[in-house]
């Protein structure tokens, strides 16, 4: 796919929309394609900051309100945790280069496992719940290591 392509549409995002754009990309959540989502998330951002400039806060901490609006909720997707997973736990197993596919096969396979977890929770990862996925998670590698290889 071309990069004219691939952006078209998304040339009239702020720098909020064309943040939050890339993050969800990157961290492959589902709203990565949701303009709607993106629009609105981004000019709460702007509000955020704007108003807090306003109150007199200084750019940088401006910046850091406005990006925790335009984050809230998306600080975990289940392709990083897994990602995470998978670079942690079995470096010497999956080959750097393999990672990326191996993680993308996963995905739809350990979806029940993320299923009773609430990644929307800013804090998820400092909770004990994050230690009982990541361990589920690498328990479901091992199995499926041990089944169908990388």
């Amino acid at each position: 796919m071309n990069n004219k392509k691939k952006n078209e549409g998304q040339t009239d995002f702020s720098y909020y929309g064309l943040y939050l754009l890339d993050y969800l990309r990157t961290n492959k959540f589902e709203q990565a394609t949701d303009t709607a989502f993106i629009r609105e998330r981004a000019d709460r951002a702007a509000e955020t900051y704007e108003k807090a400039r306003l109150e007199g806060y200084p750019a940088d901490g401006a910046q850091e309100q406005a990006m925790d609006t335009l984050l809230r909720g998306l600080r975990y997707s289940r392709y990083a945790i897994l990602r995470e997973v998978v670079e942690s736990e079995f470096f010497d197993e999956v080959p750097e280069e393999k990672q990326e596919a191996f993680i993308l096969k996963l995905m739809p396979l350990v979806g029940n496992v993320f299923s009773v977890y609430d990644l929307s929770d800013d804090n998820f990862a400092l909770s004990s719940d994050y230690d009982l996925l990541y361990t589920e998670l690498t328990g479901a590698v091992v199995l499926y290591i041990g089944e169908y290889g990388v």
